[in-house]
């Protein structure tokens, strides 16, 4: 299934990484997993899902799609 990707991210980029979302047009929706502080979840629908994988793997932070 593809509409969520998550991605390992220090806790101090997430709000970064939710206003890059926000500024593609919500390609995807940042939200931290429960009991996880380095992991959110970007949900995505198909029409987004390559889109946001090469905006993850592009961004100028570190950042690790699991």
């Amino acid at each position: 299934m593809r509409d969520k990707i998550f991605v390992r991210v220090e806790p101090k980029y997430i709000h970064y990484l939710g206003s890059i979302m926000e500024g593609y047009e919500y390609f995807g929706v940042v939200s931290t997993v429960k009991d996880e502080k380095d992991l959110v979840a970007i949900r995505v629908t198909p029409d987004t899902y390559e889109e946001v994988i090469w905006i993850v793997n592009n961004l100028p932070i570190p950042a690790t799609i699991v």
